[in-house]
């Protein structure tokens, strides 16, 4: 394959996006029209797993293909370091452009919020991104920095701004191969108003639209007046998020490079609202760790559905794939590619693995069925400084089947004794292919039916030392 005719490839990222906030997982908000429509017309992920429920993991995760502890970054405030392979350094040796914009969140903790280091932008090009966009803008003020670290303001709402941007870097690169990495804030909230600015008139439109079971059943008990006063804002910010992809969709259209065009939409992570612990992510629950994930153009169009779970770190070999171009040694994900039209991936995993940090440091198998969470068993373990531990504790154990929602913790249940052994020896795969360990992994105390509340969830105390979910102070 020629570079001439390798496809144009780029990449919305939401932050905090939820996957149930997508119609065609049965949000009947109607929010997500033309994520609906990406998804009906090529691939749909069903199942969706971030490797790492924190912003700065996922991200260097969804760069380089690989779990947090491989790159180092399985916290907030570690940069990406050099000399591991990036999307963007293997698109750039196939000759292609390659441009950021948005939030990079991946500079570490020793430079400013905006500006980041031409050494520490993962080998994009083209620049135009701020690290923590939260602390540089607010709804109606974008402020993102150029390839000279020079603050440009933007006009308009954020994530319109952004993606005016992102069509302004389309029409001067459509006619050769480029990269494009579009990174959002929304729906994040606001960091020092603690909530989620939507445009005039679209935070009204969906109060009280949608309430998903999780929320609905452990809002009473989370801190600062819980999900509800959030939710509108939430869903208004995501609407006009896809009106946002819509119109660069049509700018593809327009210059005639759609289908030639690989266009994947997915998140960091989730969001549980502050119900699961005292902040919004941070935990192995489906609320924090799956997110949606569709892809079209070229050879996604008519791909279909993907049912088993996957993780989104395969999104970077997945895309390196379709451009004919050669994964890098040493990525852990694995590409789509053989799972289109109901294909098969012999190789592939059952399970999908995750990493846990900042809040506890955790570790979790996610299988069509099972959620099997762990917890370090020393309680001195620092989840800022340390990224393992060499002792775990079981702490929860769903059945997605009979409950999605995950407000059923079956772990210590005699009943499901040998599940959580089964899951146990797939969490212990993992983590010896992935982080070259063998922790020991100890058993739940032993329950009754009577004991389980789904209020009460082991390993997953409240913990204040994270402000608004980006830095501990």
């Amino acid at each position: 394959m020629t570079a001439a005719r390798r496809p144009q490839v780029i990449v919305v990222l939401t932050d905090q996006q939820r996957w149930d906030t997508a119609g065609v997982h049965g949000n009947r908000a109607g929010v997500t029209p033309e994520f609906d429509r990406l998804a009906r017309e090529g691939t749909l992920v069903e199942h969706a797993i971030t490797p790492n429920p924190v912003c700065a993991p996922a991200r260097a995760a969804l760069q380089t293909g690989r779990y947090p502890t491989a790159t180092g970054v399985f916290r907030n405030g570690l940069p990406l370091p050099a000399g591991i392979p990036t999307l963007a350094d293997v698109f750039a040796a196939a000759g292609y452009a390659t441009g950021y914009i948005g939030k990079w969140h991946l500079a570490g903790e020793d430079g400013p919020d905006g500006p980041v280091p031409r050494e520490r932008r993962g080998g994009y090009r083209t620049w135009l991104a701020s690290d923590r966009l939260e602390f540089t803008s607010d709804a109606y003020r974008t402020v993102v920095h150029d390839e000279a670290g020079e603050a440009v303001r933007l006009p308009g709402y954020r994530s319109d701004a952004l993606i005016d941007a992102a069509i302004r870097f389309v029409a001067d690169h459509h006619d050769r191969p480029f990269l494009l990495f579009l990174s959002l804030l929304e729906p994040h909230h606001q960091n020092p108003a603690d909530d989620y600015p939507a445009p005039r008139g679209y935070r009204e439109r969906y109060e009280g639209r949608w309430t998903p079971p999780d929320l609905a059943a452990l809002a009473p008990g989370a801190p600062h007046g819980g999900p509800h006063r959030h939710l509108g804002g939430y869903l208004g910010q995501i609407k006009r998020v896809d009106e946002g992809v819509g119109r660069l969709r049509d700018a593809l259209r327009g210059l005639g490079v759609e289908d030639d065009t690989v266009l994947a939409w997915t998140a960091d992570h989730g969001s549980h609202f502050r119900t699961r612990n005292g902040e919004y992510k941070r935990s192995a629950h489906e609320a924090s760790v799956r997110v949606p994930f569709a892809l079209t153009g070229a050879a996604f169009r008519g791909g279909g559905l993907i049912r088993r779970p996957v993780s989104t770190l395969d999104l970077m070999p997945t895309l390196v794939d379709a451009a004919g171009l050669t994964v890098p040694e040493g990525v852990h994900g694995r590409s789509l590619l053989p799972l289109l039209g109901g294909g098969r991936d012999p190789g592939r995993a059952a399970s999908v693995f995750v990493q846990i940090s900042e809040d506890h440091i955790g570790r979790a198998v996610r299988t069509a069925r099972w959620k099997y969470a762990v917890t370090a068993a020393r309680p001195d373990a620092d989840p800022w400084r340390e990224p393992a531990a060499d002792r775990y504790r079981e702490t929860e154990l769903y059945d997605l089947d009979a409950d999605p929602y995950e407000l059923d913790n079956l772990i210590g249940l005699d009943a499901y004794r040998r599940v959580a052994d089964e899951l146990r020896g797939e969490l212990a795969g993992w983590l010896a292919r992935v982080e070259g360990a063998q922790p020991a992994i100890e058993a739940a105390a032993v329950r009754t039916r009577a004991q389980r509340s789904p209020d009460s969830l082991p390993g997953t105390v409240p913990w204040e030392g994270v402000r608004f979910g980006h830095q501990r102070p």
